[in-house]
């Protein structure tokens, strides 16, 4: 495996680890609330510009990936879809570089 894959997969690895430590953090002291978790993302308005930035980020990316795998029938790369909207955009991009930088054979 190529350096340049290894780096891809530790921040993979890295944004899916770190933004759940805090993620989980905040569920142990409020409980398992989605509703009060998406308000705390909203609570001013660097917060919420910094949410649909994130948002944007992961369209964008998922627009990109569908349209690569419909060209390059990297079906694996899928997998990266839900990681984005399911960790975060942090997990989701170096893993779908991770996976698109490995070779088709």
């Amino acid at each position: 495996m190529s350096v340049l894959r290894m780096i891809y997969l530790a921040l993979a690895v890295w944004g899916a680890l770190h933004p759940m430590f805090w993620f989980v953090r905040w569920f142990g002291e409020n409980g398992f609330d989605l509703g009060g978790l998406v308000a705390a993302w909203h609570v001013n308005a660097a917060s919420s510009g910094l949410v649909w930035d994130l948002t944007i980020a992961a369209i964008a990316l998922t627009v990109w990936i569908l349209a690569e795998i419909a060209v390059r029938r990297n079906w694996i790369a899928l997998i990266a879809i839900p990681a984005t909207f399911g960790i975060g955009v942090g997990c989701g991009l170096p893993l779908y570089l991770f996976l698109r930088t490995r070779p088709l054979g």
